[in-house]
């Protein structure tokens, strides 16, 4: 079967090393004049075996599955130098070899590291990072879908894959969104891609972390503060909606308290302690499960009596 100048496919018969009047089928396989053979596994009688055409003489049911297996073998190897050449791999005989046979390769794949990855955090981590994690997911099948894929062997990834990757996010416009991304979100969608990597390396589905020379870089930003005047214009404020008015008296219990906001929605009674001197507010920061332990100021204790009796 000939493909191109390059690269050609052949069987042919061992008949030197015959054993009882069976010989074993090789693929040679030729690219650029260098040949090598690959051992289909498959004895057939010599007196069966059609030199010219390659094939195995007759019309038995023997005679076609063994020919079936021989195009299917013939497809696969192929494929195989369609794949390799589509990744833009150097060409040779030995490769070719080596990916049909699968030899030290991981069969594992990104998108089965995904589903594994997805099950593993549902009762793990909390909704708003499985939430980050399902919309970088969307941006790395986006991603694969550029390269005219689905899917990629995780034993392929390698630093490339993550630079075009930083390349593809840095220029992407989500939809509704003016501009495109800004840095440090790209770094949180490779730092999240890393972390998948990582457990699939600790998994030994990888023999080595393909992204371990990769640094995140974040630029610093300088956050602007609201001053006390600031504060207290907001604090005295009357809106006419409701709505707008829990809003505020939220933003404000968190500045009074530095608690964030999913923390003060976990708040409940049970979480107000009271010693000789001052109230407090102890809790578990949702994020890090770290223990915190906060006065509770009188302007923030007002805030909780306004709600009392809230629904």
């Amino acid at each position: 079967m000939r493909t191109s100048k390059t690269f050609s496919i052949q069987f042919w018969m061992d008949q030197k090393k015959a054993i009882n009047g069976e010989g074993l089928i090789y693929a040679r396989v030729t690219v650029d004049q260098k040949r090598l053979s690959i051992s289909l596994k498959r004895k057939v009688s010599i007196k069966l075996w059609d030199s010219k055409n390659k094939k195995v003489f007759g019309n038995s049911k023997d005679a076609k599955e063994i020919n079936q297996y021989f195009e299917l073998a013939k497809s696969q190897l192929f494929q195989s130098y369609q794949e390799l050449k589509g990744r833009g791999e150097v060409l040779t005989s030995d490769l070719i070899k080596s990916h049909f046979l699968q030899e030290n390769q991981s069969t594992a794949t990104l998108q089965e590291l995904l589903k594994y990855h997805k099950e593993k955090i549902q009762n793990t981590l909390t909704k708003g990072t499985i939430k980050n994690f399902g919309v970088t997911e969307n941006y790395i099948n986006r991603f694969l879908m550029s390269m005219k894929i689905k899917d990629i062997l995780l034993s392929k990834l390698n630093y490339k894959f993550l630079c075009d990757f930083e390349s593809y996010l840095s220029g992407y416009y989500p939809k509704g969104h003016p501009k495109a991304m800004s840095h440090n979100t790209v770094m949180k969608h490779i730092q999240r891609l890393r972390k998948m990597v990582t457990l699939a390396y600790h998994m030994e589905w990888v023999e080595n972390d393909p992204f371990r020379r990769w640094k995140t870089t974040f630029s610093k930003k300088e956050r602007e503060f609201l001053s006390d005047n600031e504060l207290s214009n907001l604090a005295t404020h009357r809106f006419r909606i409701e709505r707008l008015e829990r809003v505020r008296d939220v933003f404000l219990f968190s500045c009074y308290t530095g608690i964030s906001f999913v923390d003060i929605e976990n708040l409940t009674p049970k979480n107000i302690w009271r010693d000789e001197s001052k109230k407090w507010i102890v809790t578990h920061r949702q994020k890090t499960n770290t223990k915190v332990k906060i006065p509770l100021l009188h302007t923030a204790e007002l805030i909780l009596q306004k709600y009392a009796n809230h629904p």
